[in-house]
């Protein structure tokens, strides 16, 4: 893997008086506020050709903004793994992946083998540099116990564009959930900021100085007491789904952090939420890329019995 082009974005009047690392997270959802702190700590951050070291300072409309992510070095931590995956799409520049449950995208503490990353290293020749050497290709993420699409570049300059098309809100990304209680309206938006939960740090939450987030959702069925959602995102924030939909009262079934404690009359192992559409221009032709996958044996159990009841 080599080193990334530069890169540089001109700020708009939506990003006037936003965070430098706060835009760069945005640019790079694939990557933590920890890293893009220490791309400021290496001086490979600037704003009108000047470095930034502080995270922290305020972009103004028209700055230009401009870094390099540092050279990429191999590590004998991640290490390709014969793992099958559910591929949608393939070209030499993306790969469009349905996630499985259960499986984790990138590697973390405790979890170095059998993701998605490890599965992408066995299954292509190469990947994009960007996200670093424990996230080749990844550019956006989905939890662990959310299954359905993924995009992964294979390219940097697939991975740029990928990212702008994140940052634009011109990559589209639907899902299914099923959420406790009924609804009096057929459809709906969500808009409230998220950030780390003030107290319980391993949470997100609702907090006034957060980030701007917004979710839309209608109804796709109704049933006695549950009702199967379909929900489209204008931000990606982390948990976004989740926490607003507790904010409304309708937590996502089988969501053992965001839930409720309601005793359920089916078997439910993990959060009923599944990446079901994906959308965007293809990096290299501009051509609209649409895919979409069904959900999974144990959302559709749940559907089925659901159903009967009603």
């Amino acid at each position: 893997m080599n080193p990334s082009p530069q890169q540089s974005l001109i700020i708009s009047e939506a990003q006037h008086h936003e965070r430098v690392d706060q835009v760069l997270s945005e640019y790079y959802p694939q990557h933590s506020r920890s890293l893009i702190r220490k791309w400021l700590d290496q001086g490979i951050v600037t704003v009108n050709a000047l470095p930034v070291s502080k995270a922290g300072q305020k972009l103004k409309l028209g700055d230009v903004l401009a870094w390099q992510a540092p050279e990429i070095h191999k590590s004998d931590k991640i290490q390709a793994e014969d793992i099958p995956l559910d591929i949608c799409f393939e070209d030499d520049h993306v790969l469009v992946v349905n996630k499985p449950v259960g499986m984790v995208v990138h590697p973390a503490p405790g979890h170095y083998t059998g993701t998605l990353v490890n599965a992408l290293l066995y299954n292509c020749s190469f990947l994009s540099g960007i996200g670093g050497v424990e996230r080749p290709g990844i550019v956006h993420r989905l939890d662990r116990e959310t299954s359905g699409l993924l995009a992964v570049a294979k390219t940097d300059q697939a991975h740029q564009n990928l990212s702008a098309q994140l940052q634009a809100r011109t990559m589209k990304r639907h899902y299914d959930a099923i959420v406790e209680q009924n609804f009096a309206e057929e459809n709906g938006s969500i808009e409230a900021p998220i950030a780390r939960h003030p107290i319980k740090r391993q949470q997100m939450a609702i907090v006034e100085n957060g980030r701007y987030a917004r979710t839309h959702w209608h109804i796709k069925a109704a049933y006695h007491g549950y009702t199967w959602l379909g929900l489209e995102l204008d931000t990606g924030r982390t948990h976004q789904i989740r926490v607003h939909l507790k904010s409304i009262h309708h937590p996502l079934v089988g969501d053992d952090v965001y839930g409720s404690k309601r005793k359920h009359p089916f078997k439910v192992d993990r959060p009923m939420l599944h990446a079901s559409q994906l959308q965007f221009l293809h990096p290299m032709t501009g051509e609209p890329q649409q895919f979409e996958v069904p959900v999974p044996e144990d959302f559709q159990r749940i559907l089925d019995i659901l159903a009967k009841r009603t």
